[in-house]
């Protein structure tokens, strides 16, 4: 299994998680969960797919993730 928390994708994911949540904090009330609920999960999925690419045993699929 890979490490994928050594991996600077990941940690670029993170920091892009962190930001939209930071953004997503200025939006309307009214958008909590329409608009921004959205945008964070879809933040998130990044470097949660590239964790769960690493933890597969192929190459391809580590790269399909």
């Amino acid at each position: 299994m890979r490490d994928f928390r050594k991996l600077d994708i990941w940690k670029n994911g993170i920091q892009i998680v962190k930001e939209i949540y930071e953004l997503s904090d200025k939006l309307p009330s009214n958008e909590k969960f329409g608009l921004r609920s959205q945008i964070t999960r879809a933040a998130v999925s990044v470097p949660s797919n590239i964790a769960d690419g690493c933890s597969r045993n192929s190459e391809i699929e580590f790269k399909r993730f």
